[in-house]
């Protein structure tokens, strides 16, 4: 750091306070009785205000910058506008000591002997308070909530808005040492926090390690990460206060650090003068304090001496820091005011992907180029110089030298411990470390000295040294590259007294580095120019205007990179110079990043290496250029390299780029070339139109594929291309094999490229009838597939097959047929007739050809039987032979008539049943016997279900068509039918109930007290209930005997064949049962009454009721046998 004297002047009287406008525009000075204002770009006096009648003490101008105040020995404070206008004026009791803005509300504190006073723009009055000594001096908190005054007593009271003090700070010295200056730290508390805060999520986000801060004294790992913790936990624990630090400068000649709390931070700062003034940077990253000693000197927040900056020839009284700059103003006891610049010069040093560097002017970070990562070592000390080698940092401070190494030779670990101190003062211009020594270079003179101080070495050179870097080597025998002013460049190492003079020019030397092999030396000189030497014939290569640093590739002998003129420069070989803007200097050169130094900021840059690489495929040097491809180029850059490569047949090279783009294709490609090549095929135009043909330069490609012989291959590529013209041009003598493959495939293009139309012709053309009648027949070109179905033989089956399909597909069943009908396949005739349910064409074909009958009739019961035509379907099953199926329908069509109560049909399905029961014993001798005892079963179950129907009908319905007799003797017999199991769906208690009704009507009251005994037992439903209960009752007043007393027992009369034989044959009525039954005969024993025989079911009934019944419905009421006109 030094300090630059911008501009002074010389002011008659004292000066004992100076203000600057936050814009930093202009400068106000108190000098005797008036007000000086200054221009601070060229210290030009704008204007001196007078308004003060004696001595002014100070000056204060508000935050905001719209108006200034100054207190004087006349004890007035006067409020002064922007303009330079005075506003407003108020006074004390004594002289104004100090006055001071709150930097949020702009409220004025006015401080003289005896009070304090506090004033602002929207109250009228100023609110005044006691105070218990001289206040010499005051400032406001960053956040404007508190005020802190500093007492001739040495004690500091600290205030709030309203004036009440709220902390008392008693000091050691007391009355001995009273306070001149005190100052808060500017930097607001909630900003930092929040800053802290940002980057702390950022840190979390990013995954980039806080800086951790190691103490500047030798200590194990453990220490070290310990100290770190206990620092953050610090931090944190303080928040809140820490940044809200009160300077305190006394007579007693110290310097202090207090919390708002009161709590003194650290230990007092011997000073050795009297301070007169205290002041913080913007930031509050540095501290500005004069008095006695007539200077002003720098200090860091935390206390710690960095500098002078300007010695002057009285006493210094006043000086401040203008806002948001390195620029100082200095007041003085003789009236001289001074404006400075303060210089901070970057200290730092680099080592590959090591980066060290000053911070705060007694910090060291250290950060890792590649990896982000950063530790910051607290030195506690002004830092002047900082080398890095490998695992070695070396930091020089005023009175001493650290030698740091890592904790272990991992390439990221980032831990440095103290291995050596050297207690020493030591002037030098530039240092560097090595492995086990520091090198000091001061002006022509090189120190090489031990960790433990003792100089070794010592080489003096013929002119200034302007430039030194280590180029690494053995432990112990390091080489150093040395530049010097009059042009000579050295090689030095540690262990020998005597230097290598490698070249010598005319220009002095700026910046040096040696290639990765030690081959080449590039140097820049004073006059910007880069050159470039081969080491050992001392010949000069090349040479690059513009150039202020220099660095060579440390992974490519060839390649280096210069920076200037706001560019930055990259050669390859002795090709031309690559440009792309970059501001700042280059110092590194790793692969395809580039190290860059842009004012205090160094940071990594990703270059890529494409223009390199594309000047070496320009020579066809395919090898080179991917040596620098692997440097760092584009995926673009990649692609670009392995085409070229291919293409210039360099397979090798070619299958490592693809490789790095993961392209699957092109390394297929050379891996069926190196296939071809192992089994002997070296004829590369044929490799090469591969590569054409893959890269889709296919006209280059048919060409080479011509000339080498291979036509056939070319023919293929533009088939496949659909570029059927030029395929044409490969036909060879109009063979008509490969002139059929090229309509095919033109048809298949036509195809999906969806051209159907032109497909199908083309396909046609080409005898491909399968693939026209498919795309036909998609599109439901009806027309053109009966055209190709009539042109097409009727031995081609599979494609009129497919014609056949598309036309029920299409539906047209007349095409379809007359398809078939050519063909002759009458089973998918039939087949379509059932589809189409031409049931007519279907019959007669099966007439004609009796094999099909299953075919037509099992489809067409089914049809029947789901469009709830039951009965025809049981019929159709029946003339199918099916009869299984048929027994299957009747069963179901039956059930669902006895659950449904619709008894009368369950009665005809059974008398259905059994007969077909019968016609199964007829055709089947296995079954007989098992169809004869169904058919018995089913015809029994007939007449219960056909009587029970007149039961449920009587009980259900209201009125009855039928005589009490009739209801009478139904209800016997039902009775006696089920002696052994009720059917389903039947009632006994229906049937019962309809006997003991009529019984009791007919007289039989036996049998009707019997009938109501029996319904007792069962579950009578709610609505026969009452009914039931009064038929119980009152059939008990009847007599216990019927009217009329029964017979004996009823006797059939049998006759024997003679007898039979004699009888009447109107007599005799007979059931012609078809075999194996056998035919039964009987005559009735009352002739009055007239029987009539149905001669299909075989069943008897009186004949008034059978005509009535055949009259109401045409057929007979049991087996409904359709009565012809005829017969009736």
């Amino acid at each position: 750091m030094r300090a630059a004297l911008t501009w002074r002047d010389q002011a008659e009287h004292c000066i004992y306070d100076l203000a600057f406008k936050p814009d930093g525009s202009q400068l106000i000075i108190a000098a005797g009785n008036r007000l000086l204002v200054y221009d601070t770009s060229d210290g030009t006096l704008i204007q001196p205000l007078k308004g003060h009648k004696d001595t002014v003490y100070c000056v204060a101008y508000a935050k905001d910058g719209k108006r200034f105040a100054s207190g004087s020995a006349d004890k007035s404070v006067i409020i002064w506008t922007s303009k330079l206008e005075g506003i407003l004026k108020y006074t004390h009791n004594d002289s104004i000591q100090c006055v001071s803005y709150n930097p949020l509300t702009h409220q004025l504190a006015s401080c003289s002997s005896s009070d304090f006073g506090l004033w602002s723009p929207e109250q009228k009055s100023v609110s005044k308070h006691k105070a218990s000594s001289k206040i010499t001096c005051c400032s406001w908190t960053n956040d404007g909530q508190y005020l802190a005054l500093g007492m001739f007593n040495g004690i500091v009271s600290i205030r709030n808005k309203n004036g009440e003090e709220k902390v008392k700070i008693e000091r050691t010295g007391g009355v001995s040492s009273p306070i001149w200056s005190i100052c808060w730290n500017p930097s607001s508390r909630w900003e930092r926090f929040w800053s802290r805060a940002d980057q702390q999520e950022e840190s979390d986000n990013s995954h980039v390690e806080e800086i951790p801060e190691l103490k500047s004294r030798p200590g194990n790992r453990h220490c070290s990460e310990t100290q770190v913790e206990d620092q953050q936990e610090e931090v944190n624990f303080s928040l809140d206060e820490r940044n809200d630090t009160l300077a305190v400068a006394d007579w007693g000649q110290k310097l202090s650090f207090y919390q708002l709390s009161g709590k003194q931070i650290g230990k007092d700062r011997v000073l050795n003068f009297d301070p007169c003034c205290v002041s913080y940077f913007t930031k509050g990253e540095y501290i500005l304090l004069g008095g006695s000693d007539k200077q002003v000197s720098l200090f860091t927040k935390d206390g710690v001496r960095l500098g002078t900056i300007g010695e002057q020839s009285s006493w210094v009284w006043t000086c401040k820091a203008k806002p948001d700059s390195n620029y100082v103003a200095v007041g003085c006891q003789d009236g001289t005011i001074s404006f400075y610049q303060l210089i901070f010069s970057t200290v730092h040093g680099l080592y590959k992907d090591r980066y060290a560097y000053r911070d705060s002017m007694t910090d060291v970070i250290v950060q890792h180029l590649i990896t982000e990562q950063k530790v910051r070592i607290k030195c506690r000390e002004l830092v002047k110089k900082i080398a890095i080698y490998k695992n070695r940092l070396a930091i020089q401070m005023p009175e001493k030298i650290l030698i740091y190494e890592l904790y272990s030779d991992d390439s990221s670990d980032m831990y440095y411990r103290v291995k050596e101190k050297i207690v020493k003062k030591f002037e030098c211009n530039l240092l560097v470390v090595c492995s086990d020594h520091i090198i000091l270079c001061q002006e022509k003179r090189l120190q090489c000295l031990s960790f433990s101080g003792v100089k070794e070495r010592e080489w003096l050179m013929e002119s200034l040294i302007r430039y030194i870097k280590v180029i690494g080597g053995p432990p112990g025998r390091e080489g150093l590259l040395v530049g010097l002013k009059n042009g000579q460049i050295l090689k030095i190492f540690v262990d020998n007294v005597f230097a290598i003079v490698l070249l010598k020019q005319s220009t002095a030397v700026r910046c040096l580095d040696m290639s990765a092999s030690r081959n080449k030396l590039a140097v820049v000189d004073e006059n910007d120019t880069c050159l470039v030497y081969d080491i050992h014939t001392k010949e000069l290569l090349f040479q690059e205007p513009n150039a202020n640093s220099v660095a060579w590739n440390t992974q490519c002998e060839d390649m280096l990179c210069f920076s200037g003129g706001g560019y930055l420069n990259i050669k390859a070989s002795n090709f031309p110079v690559h440009q792309q803007k970059l501001q700042g200097f280059v110092v590194g050169y790793n692969g395809s990043k580039i190290f860059c130094l842009h004012v205090f900021s160094m940071s990594a840059v990703e270059v890529p290496q494409s223009a390199p690489m594309y000047q070496y495929l320009e020579r066809k040097m395919f090898k080179e250029a991917y040596q620098i491809a692997c440097l760092g180029v584009t995926d673009a850059d990649w692609k670009e390299l392995a085409m070229e490569a291919l293409e210039g047949l360099e397979f090798e090279t070619a299958k490592k780029a693809f490789t790095r783009i993961r392209d699957l294709r092109y390394l297929e490609l050379i891996s069926s070339i190196e296939e071809r090549k192992k089994h002997g095929e070296n004829v590369n135009e044929l490799f090469l139109a591969d590569v054409y043909a893959y890269q889709g330069k296919f006209h280059e490609a048919a060409k080479l594929y011509k000339k080498s012989g291979h036509e056939n291959l070319a023919l293929d590529m533009y088939s496949d291309l659909r570029m059927f013209d030029y395929a044409k041009d490969f036909l060879r003598s109009g063979d008509p094999k490969d002139t059929k493959m090229l309509i095919k495939k033109q048809a298949d293009w036509a195809k999906n490229i969806n051209e159907p139309k032109a497909a199908v012709e083309m396909y046609l053309s080409a005898g491909e009838h399968m693939k026209a009648i498919e795309i036909s027949g998609d599109h439901g070109w009806v027309d053109t597939l009966i055209e190709v179905a009539r042109k097409l033989d009727k031995a081609e089956r599979e494609p009129l097959l497919k014609c056949a399909f598309y036309f029920k597909k299409l539906d047209n069943p007349g095409y379809a047929a007359e398809t078939y009908m050519k063909v002759g396949d009458l089973k998918a005739l039939v087949h379509l007739y059932v589809e189409t349910l031409r049931w007519e064409e279907a019959f007669a074909l099966s007439e004609k050809h009796p094999e099909f009958k299953d075919d037509v009739y099992v489809p067409y019961a089914q049809w029947l039987a789901e469009n709830d035509r039951f009965e025809e379907a049981q019929k159709a099953f029946h003339k199918a032979g099916r009869q299984s199926e048929a027994v299957r329908v009747l069963e179901q069509l039956t059930h669902n008539a006895v659950v449904e109560s619709r008894f009368n049909d369950a009665a005809y399905y059974y008398w259905m049943l059994s007969m077909q029961c019968l016609d199964i014993a007829q055709e089947n001798e296995q079954q007989k016997t098992e169809m004869l005892q169904k058919f018995h079963h089913f015809q029994h179950l007939a007449e219960v279900y056909h009587v029970y129907h007149y039961i449920q009908r009587y009980t259900e319905e209201p009125f009855s068509f039928h005589l009490p007799e009739t209801l009478f003797n139904i209800s016997r017999f039902l009775l006696h039918s089920l002696t052994k199991e009720t059917p389903l769906g039947i009632s006994k208690v229906n049937t019962l109930f309809a006997l003991a009704k009529q019984s009791k009507a007919l007289g039989a009251y036996k049998l009707a007290r019997h009938a109501y005994d029996k319904l007792q037992g069962l579950q009578i439903p709610a609505r026969f209930q009452k009914s039931i209960e009064l038929g119980s009752l009152t059939i008990r007043s009847k007599p216990f005997h019927d009217s009329e007393q029964g017979g004996s027992e009823f006797v059939p009369v049998v006759v024997n064949r003679a007898v039979l034989q004699s009888l009447s044959r109107r007599d005799v009525l007979i059931k012609r049962w078809p075999k194996p039954l056998r035919w039964q005969y009987y005559r009735s024993l009352l002739p009055d009454a007239s029987i009539t025989m149905c001669p299909s079911c075989f069943q008897m009934f009186h004949t008034e009721d059978y005509e009535l019944l055949v009259l109401q419905h045409n057929c007979c009421p049991f087996c409904r046998r359709r009565i012809d006109e005829s017969n009736q």
